[in-house]
């Protein structure tokens, strides 16, 4: 290893680095930070770089493909789908992220939003303001206990969830293809399928990986099938509801209300339909975010990154046949 081991960031959300560089101290890290998100300027930084550092910015196969002598990209965050893991494979480059980051973040973000969308308590305290003092204005609002909520995908977080929920007397249901019906029976949560689960749930909350075949998963269809009275509740990515089919439930009556911590577009259009309304709660893409979380998400990932330099096995790869 040389003297000064180059790591390239794609882009940075954090206000400091020094986490990852105290965690990459016996490499004598020189970090550098790319102009802007750009194909162009990412590739620019990390020429030469023995390791790759992002969180949101686009790492595209024309950015692997440029990469000479990365040994590791580093993905601060949970999802992947911000890095072609095909080309990182092809390219013998692993990728490591923190799966494990942000559980309780987001999963009490949930609930967070649920209750401010469900009891309306953030309505309320705008009509306040105003010199409403009244509470027919908020009618009606439902008892939690006795409900029901479908969790879409029944991964880390929403095993949190389910937990969280039923603390409250919510009953708890899951739809996730992929999961073992062992696990979903020791959380006492009941598996069935998605139009199963819009039809019976009171609460729906969002926990999908965005794919190709989850994009826009609820759509106009999705959002017929559900009780007028239901609240759908997304913290997961803001591609997998359609936010026009959304709009159009809600002014239809067909769904109550929504809590979004993540929107298709982020920030959205200052005309969007789906801000200024009443029955929906947004918040800027937060729920992964507390103080702890980012120490933790910064450490995890430039430990794995060590790992990788030091030619061993990272405990988080995103591409373990690359290890093969």
């Amino acid at each position: 290893m040389a003297d000064s081991t180059i790591f390239a960031v794609a882009d940075s959300p954090f206000p400091s680095l020094e986490p990852v560089e105290t965690v990459l101290a016996s490499l004598n890290p020189s970090i550098n930070m790319a102009a802007d998100t750009s194909e162009d300027a990412i590739i620019e930084v990390a020429k030469g770089a023995n390791a790759l550092f992002v969180t949101y910015a686009q790492i595209t196969a024309k950015v692997i493909d440029s990469l000479d002598g990365c040994g590791a990209i580093g993905r601060f965050g949970i999802g992947l789908d911000n890095i072609d893991l095909d080309a990182a494979t092809a390219a013998g480059i692993p990728v490591v992220y923190a799966p494990q980051y942000c559980l309780d973040e987001v999963s009490d973000h949930t609930m967070a939003l649920l209750l401010t969308a469900a009891r309306k308590t953030a309505l309320a305290d705008k009509l306040v303001k105003k010199g409403r003092w009244e509470m027919p204005a908020v009618a009606p609002i439902m008892r939690f206990r006795g409900k029901t909520m479908g969790l879409v995908g029944f991964g880390n977080i929403a095993q949190l969830v389910a937990q969280k929920a039923q603390a409250f007397g919510i009953n708890v249901i899951s739809s996730d293809p992929f999961v073992k019906p062992e696990i979903a029976e020791a959380k006492g949560v009941e598996l069935v399928d998605f139009d199963a689960l819009l039809e019976r749930s009171d609460y729906v909350s969002v926990h999908a990986p965005l794919t190709p075949a989850t994009e826009n998963m609820f759509s106009t269809e999705a959002f017929a099938k559900m009780k007028s009275s239901a609240f759908i509740v997304n913290t997961a990515r803001g591609g997998l509801i359609d936010t026009a089919a959304l709009v159009a439930a809600l002014d239809a009556g067909e769904i109550a209300g929504a809590g979004l911590d993540v929107l298709p577009q982020e920030p959205p259009a200052e005309d969007d339909p789906i801000l200024n309304r009443d029955n929906v709660v947004i918040n800027p893409h937060t729920s992964f975010y507390s103080e702890d979380a980012l120490l933790d998400l910064q450490t995890t990932v430039a430990g794995d990154v060590l790992t990788v330099l030091n030619g061993e096995q990272p405990k988080w790869p995103a591409n373990p046949d690359v290890f093969k």
